[in-house]
């Protein structure tokens, strides 16, 4: 008889895992322990997005910090931003992202300073090994420089890193490193152009009040 992840036979109980191996008791009281924290983590996640509705930006900003995030001064998100994990999330200052943005944040995710990111975000920085048997996760980091503009709709993926100044156009897919100063867009987002502007010293000033 099995229940869940635990196996009543005639040699007693054992752990197993999803696919039916059998786990060692240190094994599978990590995994027990691992499950509650993510039904703790996911409690979380469902407080943040009802939260994340609130049309104040300093409510929000308050229990973002709270959860872990690290938002420089002046940063903000608009309203309905959604996280995988949001202790590994560290935003500079003055920078304002978008409605409905999602952030993975399972490996870190970092976003400069001055930096501007339009509604509907994605990034993502775990994805699946299709190589691997198990179909295991892997997680890459994810850096977007300083005075970035990230247009609606872009999606990053794992392992990015956009330069300070770069620009990706509405609705691309990142999956390479977008050099400093370049403007990239498309799927996947390809090289379209390089930002005249040198040298950034510009603020982005305050967001719109109730969004």
């Amino acid at each position: 008889m099995k229940i869940s992840n635990l196996r009543f036979s005639s040699k007693g109980v054992e752990f197993i895992d999803k696919d039916g191996h059998r786990l060692s008791w240190n094994a599978g009281l990590s995994k027990i322990t691992n499950r509650f924290f993510n039904y703790f983590l996911d409690l979380e996640l469902l407080f943040l997005w009802i939260i994340g509705y609130v049309p104040s930006h300093q409510i929000r900003k308050l229990f973002y910090s709270l959860a872990g995030i690290r938002l420089g001064r002046g940063s903000t998100f608009h309203m309905g931003a959604r996280f995988y994990q949001p202790k590994n999330i560290y935003i500079g200052e003055d920078t304002i992202i978008g409605d409905h943005a999602f952030i993975d944040g399972r490996a870190k995710v970092a976003i400069g300073s001055h930096t501007d990111i339009a509604s509907h975000l994605m990034i993502y920085n775990s994805e699946h090994d299709l190589t691997d048997s198990g179909f295991k996760a892997i997680e890459e980091p994810v850096i977007v420089g300083d005075y970035c503009f990230i247009g609606p709709r872009v999606i990053i993926m794992p392992g990015v890193k956009i330069g300070d100044g770069a620009v990706v156009a509405g609705g691309a897919v990142v999956t390479k490193d977008v050099p400093n100063g370049s403007i990239v867009g498309g799927v996947p987002a390809k090289l379209i152009g390089e930002r005249q502007l040198k040298k950034y010293q510009y603020r982005l000033g305050r967001p719109r009040l109730f969004q």
